[in-house]
């Protein structure tokens, strides 16, 4: 039974699904593990060809991926709780007992990706930065199988979502004789919660990202930056850390990553900025560089052939002339059309008057 008292939730819920392999129970908490696998690499496959990555490439990823996830988270369970183990050393191969801790997986993933691009002659930040989204996602889904097996829960809290169950109360009791300053009758941080919904948002933000990034590699910065702030609080939250002597060895390790990854992204954006101002600065050079050769140019034709200039010049003064020349030319031909009809019509008018007068001539003799 799990309760949330203040807000009067009960959930009836078994460890173990109704289905059987070979005789053994399937719990629940594998089947979110296996969902949250499977949900993340159908989106992957779903977007891959939109970032320059073909299926395939990310199907082999896989391949190599998922093993070394689980056995990383694994092995670094193992090895900050190896008092469990020192006596059994087979135990270690027995998963269904539990001990699984998400760092182990992340860095095993990032180092298997490192590696496979190496080997398929990929670009590394590339490959990474489209893959790194999808681990929140993962997360988020997978933190509901602590929810379901009561585990990795807070300390006592009187907030309203505050929670608790019959394997809780059973766990705080152990605690408590231990020394552990906890009560077994109030309820406490449902810490798997705040993990689950801080990987959403996570997963969010680095899917909105992913497109505007300005240089490669940023995308897992900024994932390790905000995984490793929200996993430094919430760690401190809970009862059940693994520890390197009074050392919460996860929220140190959420610290440091966060402190390195922040200087990282710092670099790599600076170096890129960098980069995009010298390749400016080159080609503003260049382009410069060849309007001085095109004016240098010009000018040794100027000095090698002034010949050329004075031949223009008097050509283009001859041309000048000789058009004034054919205007004047025009204008005496019209001046002297103009005189020869002013005669002619001088001639007939002077004829006119002689005829007159021999007619006027005329009448006077016939009046004789």
């Amino acid at each position: 039974m799990i309760e949330f008292p203040k807000l009067g939730l009960e959930f009836e819920i078994s460890r173990e699904t109704s289905i059987k392999i070979f005789g053994q129970p399937v719990y629940w908490y594998g089947v979110l593990i296996a969902a949250a696998f499977m949900i993340a690499i159908l989106i992957a496959l779903r977007e891959c060809e939109r970032f320059g990555i073909n299926q395939d490439t990310i199907i082999d990823l896989i391949l190599f991926e998922v093993p070394a996830a689980i056995i990383g988270a694994r092995l670094y369970y193992v090895i900050f709780s190896w008092d469990e183990f020192k006596d059994d050393i087979w135990s270690v191969f027995n998963t269904r007992r539990g001990g699984l801790a998400i760092y182990g997986g992340i860095i095993a993933a990032l180092v298997v990706a490192w590696l496979f691009a190496r080997w398929k002659k990929i670009q590394v930040w590339k490959l990474m930065d489209f893959g790194v989204v999808y681990i929140p996602l993962g997360q988020a889904i997978g933190r509901w199988g602590n929810f379901i097996n009561q585990e990795a829960f807070g300390t006592n809290t009187n907030l309203p979502w505050g929670m608790t169950g019959d394997e809780i109360r059973e766990q705080l009791v152990r605690m408590k004789a231990s020394g552990m300053s906890v009560n077994p009758d109030l309820p406490v941080h449902p810490t798997f919660l705040y993990e689950s919904l801080w990987n959403i948002g996570v997963f969010l933000i680095l899917h909105w990202y992913r497109k505007r990034k300005k240089a490669d590699g940023e995308v897992v910065c900024l994932y390790m930056i905000l995984y490793g702030l929200g996993r430094s609080w919430i760690e401190g939250l809970r009862t059940d850390s693994l520890m390197l002597g009074n050392i919460r060895v996860s929220q140190l390790l959420a610290i440091v990553f966060f402190i390195a990854f922040s200087i990282l992204f710092y670099v790599r954006r600076k170096k890129t900025l960098e980069l995009e101002e010298e390749s400016t600065v080159t080609y503003t050079s260049e382009f410069g560089n060849i309007l001085k050769m095109m004016r240098e140019d010009e000018m040794k034709e100027a000095v090698a052939f002034p010949e050329k200039e004075e031949l223009s010049e008097e050509t283009s003064t001859s041309g000048e002339n000789e058009a004034a020349g054919e205007k004047e030319t025009t204008d005496m031909e019209v001046h002297e059309d103009t005189l020869t009809e002013t005669d002619y019509k001088r001639d007939d008018s002077d004829t006119a008057d002689e005829a007159a007068e021999a007619g006027e001539n005329d009448s006077l003799g016939d009046a004789r």
